[in-house]
């Protein structure tokens, strides 16, 4: 977060300097971190925080001399604390012949690293004012109550108030090491994929299920949370993997990793979503950066060249 400017709110009595402050020390969980983060000294956010307090006339963070956490009424300051700033946020875009600020968008690891961080030099040259954070989580939420603007999902999505938008889609892959194949043959069917060690994810059941094969991540011979520890092993000949294309189509490309065949495949493709807030006006921010992602993702990127 870049250092904040001060703004008033309430002829004066409240300062939105005050409310990113205390924003981020929330978030954060200590003073020190927060001034960090912030460029400020931790004496300058503790005097925001109690002016804040004054100014309220409550309590919002009990402190210790190792963190700070929120009280009851604290937390229930933040979400309104976020819709101001996020009200000035798009006041500041609209009136802006630029998209400026700072865009927080929230992803699983492995779709943000292969499919969002090859593009982001290139954003950032077309939109050089508009700075990204990326808050990376493999849990499945249906909100935006974590402070972020956007969110990508894959598969099937959870009803909520939020907007969903398609920004396209990803097949996922059956595949192995060729030493792996090498050791222990290549599986043609179902019965013989079976037969095998299989590498799962230990996510959503949409990840853990092979549609080919019912069943078979009850045969897993090793899982984990992680897309990059199950890549990893599928690359150190550990055994059979199922990873989205856009994840392994660099190791297929290179001869590290082999498809297997066409009958073990998927057939069908998994939707690729970015979801937001509902908003009469959507904030410039937000608007250029699905648009331009959605232009890269809609081809399949992981077939192209990423952006010199």
């Amino acid at each position: 977060m870049a250092p904040v400017q001060t703004n008033h709110l309430a002829g004066g009595e409240v300062e939105l300097r005050d409310i990113k402050i205390f924003i981020r020390v929330a978030e954060d969980g200590d003073f020190s971190a927060a001034s960090r983060n912030l460029a400020i000294t931790p004496s300058a956010v503790s005097k925001a925080i109690t002016r804040l307090e004054r100014s309220l006339n409550v309590q919002l963070l009990s402190r210790n001399s190792r963190a700070s956490k929120l009280t009851a009424e604290g937390a229930i300051f933040l979400g309104a604390a976020r819709n101001v700033v996020e009200a000035a946020r798009e006041a500041e875009s609209i009136v802006s012949a630029e998209p400026s600020g700072t865009l927080r968008i929230r992803s699983i690891p492995t779709f943000a690293v292969c499919q969002l961080a090859p593009y982001v030099p290139d954003f950032q040259r077309r939109f050089p004012k508009l700075r990204l954070e990326f808050l990376l989580t493999n849990e499945r939420l249906a909100t935006l109550d974590d402070g972020a603007d956007i969110a990508f999902a894959l598969g099937t999505l959870e009803s909520s108030a939020l907007v969903a938008r398609q920004m396209g889609s990803t097949r996922w892959i059956v595949c192995a090491a060729p030493a792996y194949l090498a050791a222990h043959g290549l599986p043609r069917t179902a019965g013989e994929l079976a037969e095998h060690q299989c590498l799962n994810l230990s996510g959503p059941a949409q990840w853990r299920e092979w549609p080919v094969a019912k069943g078979i991540e009850a045969t897993c011979g090793s899982a984990s949370n992680q897309g990059e520890m199950v890549l990893a092993l599928a690359r150190a000949g550990a055994g059979i993997a199922r990873l989205a294309e856009f994840h392994v189509s660099h190791d297929l490309e290179l001869g590290r990793l082999v498809s297997l065949p066409e009958a073990l495949q998927d057939p069908m493709e998994t939707p690729v979503w970015a979801v937001y807030e509902k908003r009469t006006h959507l904030s410039p921010r937000i608007k250029v950066f699905l648009d331009y992602f959605e232009s890269i993702l809609r081809p399949s990127p992981w077939q192209q060249p990423s952006p010199q």
